[in-house]
């Protein structure tokens, strides 16, 4: 039996809280109960553990052990969020297909995109294998593995009580699914090996899974279309879309009049589905005391703050990836040369089971294969130069396949005792996986000024002179597409990366060859390469890998270092006035491509009211639908379409109108090649105004408005239509105007959906977890959003609307960090879970 006390408490119950207490104690004295889970047991001490929420739903955990405070975190992740989790923890398990159907794909999106169920079961049961658990277990310290398992034994515990009636389960429709089950602390570990990889393996699951020797050539792709195809395989850093990334912006004592740090980070990342984030407040008095966010299934916070430091992420431009290009021997696809030897490569066979359409088991099996430098990789479908044929093949090898330190990284950030702790820790572990590092520290007094940025962890160490060394035909061409991508000759050992004593692991780059800053003034990075992270202070020399340099920024970029430029021109004189403004300014939703180039281009598009578009410019436009033959040349009265845009104030709150215009007039304006639509080229001594002074010229802009108020009419939009009439967000049965845009217009705000549908939901990928946070005299002060909600249905009008309306009003929530801020929030419930 489980044993649970909840009490609702308000400012004046300390009297009645102190009784429900004892009489809570008493009832589990004379009761008794237990926590069942799988693996070790897990006891709970006679305090048991402390889940108090306040506002917004955010749970506070406070436990006495490490094992104890996973239990807290396991439980009330499972209580907001248990339909999410328990299909992830099958797809990590490779169990997909059994239940869900081999050829279906998931519902959401994640860092994985979405393959076929099929796909995910043979990849996960071939990569997130015992040894990678084992492994886990061996570099964890002790006390993540007791974290680890609690966790497991919380969100068992969760599920136990709830189908026993003893827990709420109010919207969990999947409660009774026969997928709904009992985890251990290995489908944590499995959970950890998906997040791990997810800038490497992770993008090529469909090619990993379905590698085979000399294959028939599949279906690839033919001329632009393939190689475009190709490129945004490559060129997205993390998951399927367009759009993830993040913004980043700290501020030291130049900027706050020697009053300390402040910090902003945001990342634009899922609203739904497996890797979206949780919020919450992790306590274990006398060890550890953090709050942030960390993805649905982890026990520690990722992106966050504690009383001494706190840190943010951006997804970096450094390739955590490279292919090897392999010369096969002709009479045998499955070896390959050496230095003049052939190898064999190691084959694994992989079973999976699917359901027969009878209800009866069917077993399938695959055979993967793996070389000295990693598992082959066929990428026939993208480019038949690509594929696995009779002379070459390719190998992928991932560098966080074998960085198994990433978890314990976060577990020590979480208890870091000042930023050079902190900074310490980073460069010890090297294990930071494909994102960017900013961080502020309190130092004494809450004055440590300094500001830190880092493109530190987990890379291969390749640097440019081993790629010209062993560069083959097929990497020449293969640099067309994607100039950062490492492609080496895999007939020759000394091609494999380099090794180097200082490394923390095989084949990654050493700590001295990687970039980082320490100013005083500002660091910024808005998923740019770590070039200009400071527009004082270019970061240079380092390997094409890391993200190059002299490169243009983008839209998003340069709107960030102007806002930060502008907040440090404006002398604030505190941090505390600094953050004022900087929350306002990073919600005010600007349209950057608008301010710099919406005067100009309107001074071309509109000098004069009618533009007549021919067959072949309406085709372009897509206009006409699915009618078949010859277009008729139509005209196009752009006149009103002019005035809006005229009048429309370059932003993209709610009630504003235009924006709606500007974005889908912009889209077709950057189908442009750059160096036609821009009259200043890029410069790298200017790199924040350049490329600049729009020319897409007269006939060409003209054309774009003109398709742009045909589609809008096709579709029945009003060319004046207020932005929340399309751009919303539905939750507890109302709609909330959702501001800003996706990040090729040049919004710093971000909300945003591939497929440019209009209600933001669970596809969205947008503003997630925002915090601004700074350090005072009487500690850490932060204020901060989660867009999408802590309850998995909160974006899908369901329960859990609070901190969904709270962002839609732009109303920050001043964290409760401290004991008497959480204990007098007047939405204060309080759980405990008792043994």
């Amino acid at each position: 039996m489980v044993f649970v006390c909840r009490l609702w408490v308000g400012r004046s119950a300390t009297a009645a809280r102190a009784w429900v207490l004892i009489l809570c104690a008493a009832l589990w004295l004379t009761q008794g109960a237990h926590a069942e889970t799988h693996g070790p047991a897990v006891r709970l001490g006679t305090e048991g553990v402390e889940i108090r929420r306040t506002a917004d739903g955010i749970p506070h955990v406070r436990a006495g052990s490490w094992q104890e405070l996973g239990v807290g975190v396991g439980y009330a992740q499972a209580q907001d969020a248990l339909c999410t989790l328990a299909e992830a923890f099958v797809t990590y398990e490779g169990r997909r297909a059994w239940f869900f159907g081999a050829d279906e794909r998931p519902a959401r999106d994640s860092t994985f995109g979405r393959p076929k169920n099929i796909d995910l079961d043979f990849f996960f049961r071939a990569y997130a294998d015992a040894e990678v658990v084992t492994r886990y277990r061996a570099q964890h310290p002790p006390e993540l593995n007791e974290l680890v398992e609690g966790f497991a034994a919380g969100y068992n515990r969760y599920l136990s009580e709830a189908r026993a009636g003893q827990a709420s389960a109010v919207g969990r429709s999947c409660l009774n699914q026969p997928w709904v089950r009992d985890i251990a602390a290995d489908d944590v570990h499995r959970r950890m090996y998906a997040a791990q990889i997810a800038a490497g393996y992770a993008k090529f699951i469909t090619e990993m899974a379905n590698s085979t020797p000399a294959a028939a050539a599949s279906a690839a792709r033919a001329g632009e279309e393939g190689a475009a195809a190709l490129r945004g395989r490559f060129v997205q850093r993390i998951g399927a879309q367009p759009g993830i990334g993040s913004n980043v912006l700290a501020f030291g004592s130049e900027a706050t009049g020697g009053d300390g740090a402040v910090l902003f980070g945001n990342p634009h990342w899922y609203w739904g589905g497996p890797d979206r984030f949780y919020q919450m407040h992790l306590t274990i008095p006398g060890k550890v005391d953090v709050a942030g966010v960390a993805f649905l299934g982890l026990p520690m916070v990722m992106i966050g703050f504690n009383g001494q430091v706190a840190w943010s992420h951006t997804v970096s431009e450094a390739r955590r990836f490279g292919l090897f290009d392999l010369t096969l021997d002709p009479a045998d696809p499955t070896r390959y040369r050496v230095d003049g030897k052939t190898e064999a490569m190691t084959a694994r066979e992989v079973a999976v089971e699917v359901r027969a359409e009878d209800g009866s088991a069917r077993r399938l099996t695959r055979t993967f294969y793996r070389t000295r430098f990693g598992p082959v990789v066929d990428l026939g479908g993208l480019d038949a130069a690509l594929g696995w044929g009779s002379t070459h093949a390719l190998a992928i090898r991932d560098v966080n396949a074998d960085n198994f330190r990433i978890f314990r990284n976060f577990f020590y950030w979480n208890q870091a005792k000042s930023l050079d702790d902190f900074i310490d820790i980073q460069r010890r572990e090297a294990a930071v996986p494909w994102v960017n590092t900013v961080a502020i520290g309190r130092g004494d007094q809450g004055v440590d000024g300094r500001v830190w940025y880092a493109d530190v962890g987990a890379v291969p160490n390749v640097p440019d002179e081993l790629r010209q060394a062993c560069a083959t035909p097929l990497a020449a061409g293969f640099a067309s597409v994607d100039p950062l991508t490492p492609v080496l000759d895999g007939s020759r050992s000394d091609c494999d990366w380099r090794l180097d004593p200082a490394a923390a692991q095989a084949g990654a780059m050493p700590v001295a060859a990687m970039p980082w800053l320490l100013r005083k003034d500002y660091v910024a990075n808005m998923n740019d390469s770590y070039w200009l992270s400071n527009s004082r202070q270019p970061l240079e020399g380092y390997p094409a890998l890391l993200g190059g340099e002299r490169r243009p920024l983008g839209l998003r970029g340069r709107l960030g270092h102007r806002i930060a430029l502008d907040l440090i021109q404006a002398q604030p004189g505190s941090a505390e006035t600094l953050s004022m403004r900087l929350m306002r300014d990073v919600l005010t939703p600007r349209a950057y491509s608008a301010e710099l180039f919406k005067d100009e281009v309107l001074a071309q598009a509109c000098v004069r009211p009618e533009v007549e578009l021919d067959a072949d410019a309406l085709a372009a436009a897509g206009a006409g639908g699915r009618r078949q033959g010859t277009l008729a040349p139509r005209t196009v009265d752009v006149g009103r379409a002019c005035d809006i845009l005229r009048g429309w104030q370059n932003k993209a709150d709610g009630n504003d109108r235009g924006a709606l215009l500007w974005e889908a007039f912009w889209a077709r304006l950057e189908q442009i090649p750059a160096e036609k639509l821009y009259g200043v080229a890029f410069s790298s001594d200017a790199p924040l105004d350049t490329p600049g002074r729009l020319r897409a010229g007269q006939v060409a802009a003209a054309k774009a408005l003109a398709a742009t108020v045909l589609e809008f009419g096709d579709k029945g939009w009003p060319l004046d239509g207020a932005l929340g009439t399309r751009r919303y967000v539905a939750s507890g049965g109302r709609h909330y105007p959702i501001y800003g845009g996706c990040h090729s217009a040049g919004y710093f705000t971000v909300a945003c959906n591939e497929d440019r549908s209009d209600r933001i939901g669970l596809d969205t990928l947008g503003n997630s977890y925002l915090q601004v946070v700074r350090f005072s005299p009487s500690g850490v002060q932060a204020h901060t959003l989660l867009a999408h909600g802590q309850d998995e249905n909160a974006v899908a009008d369901g329960q859990g609307s609070g901190p969904v309306v709270r962002y839609a009003r732009k109303a920050w929530l001043h964290f409760p960090f401290q004991d008497k801020d959480i204990e007098r929030d007047p939405a204060l419930d309080r759980l405990r879970l008792f043994p």
